[in-house]
């Protein structure tokens, strides 16, 4: 290969997987402002805490369509339009919750913004990962998935600085600058060459090929459905469990989930690098192990210190094996249907998964915080080990045909 097409290709994998990192974190920022502004919101609109606690919910509920609707138009008319098309959709819902008048108004906003939360994991994740080269997949899978604990972080960044001067409206106002991302994609960002290789001829075709394989679907749905009991379960809360249960400041509260973001991003990529020497699963496996030793920390540690230490480990394991799913679902799912089976079968699993928050709040009256939140992660971790474990991989597996690169340029066939 030319030294000029080399350095051209290469350009374009790192802006491919920099868009899906992007992408990523302001998409996660745009969905956790909610969760430091829970007291303040049934403030100003006159509700009960709990009916705010409940728009993440209608949040993650909304986000298999997206994941369906972008999915699909990606696997049909490739990775770039309908990106730039999502990150726009769900910029402007955003900018709109900032002008809530009243929580009907604020709730059916965050149910729209599910949808374009829905539709940019998917479509990022296949861009990135059908671009990285096969030896960093593992590492690139843990670099594009902590930008969700990037985002997060940010948003923790802005309760603090924002919100006691500026108010709870332009934390939602800055959510609408992720828009300026789409003129990053159209001018950096070239299309899959695996998408351009393996299109299928129809949405048609696509649907059929899912449905065709609908075992493999239905298991990594499966998956999925833990994998976000897991992370909702240990994230949603825990700023409001710091508060309410330990009485943490705002300036505590703000940098304990500061601190756990940094932990989960270092989790992400030492996971996800594991994950390309010794397998997908066990890497997921190691990092789960990590979370349920270190457990008892995150939920009953007796100081603010000690919690902060124990979320930080937490979230190591946590978004450790997190950091695996980009490449895992990407090297599981059909070549002619990458746009929409990653992505469906992750939010499918958040559908399934978004009562989260709001059981853990219940379970909360019940048996108090500390074991309603300890519970349901024994459970959850523990049954996502054994799910794991009975599952399947192909990792390494290749997405583009390098031998028909120039017979096909001109003319793609269907995966």
């Amino acid at each position: 290969m030319p030294a000029a097409s080399a350095e051209s290709q290469r350009s374009g994998q790192f802006h491919a997987v920099a868009a899906g990192f992007l992408g990523w974190t302001l998409d996660a920022f745009d969905f956790f402002v909610v969760v430091f502004l829970y007291d303040t919101l049934a403030h100003q609109f006159g509700v009960d805490k709990s009916r705010i606690i409940f728009t993440t919910t209608a949040t993650l509920a909304m986000r298999p369509i997206g994941a369906i609707v972008f999915g699909l138009l990606a696997d049909r008319y490739g990775r770039r339009i309908p990106l730039m098309i999502n990150v726009i959709f769900f910029s402007v819902i955003e900018l709109l919750c900032g002008f809530s008048p009243n929580f009907t108004f604020f709730l059916v906003m965050r149910a729209l913004y599910g949808i374009g939360m829905g539709g940019e994991w998917g479509v990022g994740a296949s861009l990135a990962m059908e671009a990285a080269p096969k030896r960093w997949r593992g590492v690139l899978s843990g670099i594009l998935q902590s930008g969700y604990s990037v985002g997060f972080f940010l948003a923790a960044l802005v309760s603090w600085l924002v919100l006691p001067t500026l108010g709870w409206r332009w934390m939602f106002w800055l959510g609408g600058i992720p828009a300026l991302l789409t003129l990053y994609i159209r001018s950096s960002v070239p299309e899959s060459e695996a998408w351009l290789q393996h299109r299928a001829p129809s949405t048609g075709a696509v649907i059929r090929i899912v449905a065709r394989e609908w075992k493999r679907l239905a298991y990594l749905v499966l998956l999925m459905v833990f994998m976000m009991c897991l992370s909702h379960g240990t994230q949603d809360l825990y700023p409001d469990f710091l508060r309410t249960a330990h009485h943490a400041g705002a300036s505590g509260v703000a940098t304990v989930t500061m601190l756990f973001n940094v932990g989960a991003i270092c989790g992400a990529i030492l996971f996800g690098t594991i994950s390309q020497r010794y397998g997908r699963r066990l890497g997921m496996i190691g990092a789960l192990v990590v979370s349920l030793l270190v457990l008892p920390l995150w939920a009953f540690g007796g100081s603010l210190a000690m919690l902060a230490v124990g979320s930080f480990l937490m979230q190591v394991g946590v978004q450790g094996a997190w950091g695996v799913i980009p490449v895992h679902l990407n090297e599981m799912s059909n070549d002619a249907t990458r746009g929409v089976v990653p992505g469906l079968a992750y939010q499918l699993g958040i559908l399934f998964a978004a009562p989260t928050p709001y059981v853990e709040y219940a379970l909360r009256d019940r048996i108090g915080y500390q074991w309603a939140l300890a519970a349901f992660e024994v459970v959850t971790i523990v049954v996502l080990m054994v799910t794991i474990a009975l599952g399947t991989e192909r990792r390494g597996r290749s997405f583009v045909d390098e031998p028909s690169v120039l017979e096909t340029a001109d003319a793609p066939h269907a995966g």
